[in-house]
């Protein structure tokens, strides 16, 4: 089996149903923190989206994107972090419930 059976046929399927799994987490989250790590869950499996279309295409510049988004994802997480821990935890106006 060749790379680009592999990538076609196992991979991106997989990914595909991960992707499905997360947005159902991200809108039925009970809190507002399941919903961020969901968030950042879906970051990560779509650079891994990204990853194997530059294997599969050979476009090294997608790289360079996944990088740059992974990046902005931590940045995100991390400021939502540091937001979620100095605000008001009882009176969250996010959460669902």
């Amino acid at each position: 089996m060749s790379m680009e059976n592999y990538i076609l046929n196992f991979i991106l399927p997989v990914l595909t149903i991960s992707m499905l799994l997360i947005f159902i987490r991200v809108f039925k989250g009970p809190s507002l923190m399941d919903r961020v790590v969901a968030l950042d869950l879906l970051v990560i499996v779509g650079i891994g989206a990204f990853s194997a279309y530059a294997v599969l295409y050979n476009k090294q510049v997608v790289i360079d994107i996944s990088l740059i988004l992974a990046l902005i994802a931590f940045l995100s997480t991390v400021a939502f972090t540091y937001y979620y821990v100095k605000g008001d935890h009882e009176k969250d106006k996010f959460d669902m419930n």
